[in-house]
């Protein structure tokens, strides 16, 4: 369907090195969203390896499938896609001491008439602002959640957490990996946002919401925003960010007779 994207990512003020990656291809409306962990650059070539393959192999795909594909005809592309995906990080971090142990997070979207395909690994979020209220529409694979799932601690006690960053499903760190997937209804006028945690934990949902909704703004002065209000929150983290604009539905032309009524 079409849909507007613009994709940022900034190093932070804490990092001298970026381990987030983005890649997103207009032509099939397709978006992907990795950030990277593991030591020296492992981080980030788990992330880059991440958002070229499935940009690559998930992008050909839809464009030779095309309309005739059904949604479960592109979730099961989405997991064998992410499935080698995950096999080549793995391989790649079993075969190079450099990289033992390197993985990714990853947020990866499809849109579809009317329909969006995300599937995700591990903290990294997805969003939806409709109407003025937002949304987060994935859910953390991560300590912290099952602790709150658990209701051991507070979503308040989780921000100031010494556990954000533990993960607990990622790409490329077993030879399988299990993503998980969800289809939504997407409705003209809707905004989404693809995260990493370097936005999630600098930046609250409510500034978030705030900044998504400046009036009059482009994508990419909305991406900068977010960038710029994470880095002044500290930017202790790399920031990625993919924004994806739903076209609001065209205004219904002016009559130009009235009903008569007797």
């Amino acid at each position: 369907m079409p849909v507007e994207l613009f994709a940022a990512v900034d190093p932070g003020r804490a990092r001298s090195n970026n381990e987030d990656s983005v890649a997103v291809d207009p032509e099939v409306a397709l978006a992907v969203l990795a950030d990277g962990m593991g030591g020296y650059n492992a981080g980030e070539v788990a992330s880059q390896m991440a958002t070229t393959f499935i940009r690559t192999e998930l992008g050909r795909w839809l464009r030779e499938a095309n309309s005739a594909a059904s949604d479960a005809d592109v979730r099961r592309a989405m997991d064998i896609c992410v499935d080698n995906a995950n096999r080549a990080i793995f391989n790649a971090a079993n075969s190079n001491p450099q990289y033992a142990g390197m993985g990714t997070t990853l947020v990866v979207a499809v849109f579809r008439d009317g329909r969006l395909l995300i599937g995700h690994v591990g903290d990294s979020r997805a969003y939806r602002l409709r109407g003025g209220r937002l949304a987060q529409i994935t859910r953390d694979h991560s300590l912290l959640q099952e602790q709150i799932d658990a209701g051991l601690i507070t979503p308040e006690q989780a921000a100031f957490s010494a556990n954000k960053n533990l993960v607990t499903r990622a790409v490329g760190v077993e030879d399988t990996v299990l993503l998980e997937t969800r289809q939504h209804e997407v409705q003209p006028g809707d905004l989404y946002l693809m995260c990493s945690d370097g936005l999630s934990d600098m930046v609250d949902d409510a500034g978030i919401a705030q900044l998504l909704q400046q009036p009059g703004g482009t994508l990419e002065a909305t991406a900068r925003a977010l960038v710029d209000a994470a880095n002044d929150a500290g930017g202790k983290d790399n920031i990625s960010v993919i924004l994806v604009r739903v076209p609001a539905a065209p205004a219904s032309g002016a009559r130009s007779w009235w009903p008569f009524r007797r």
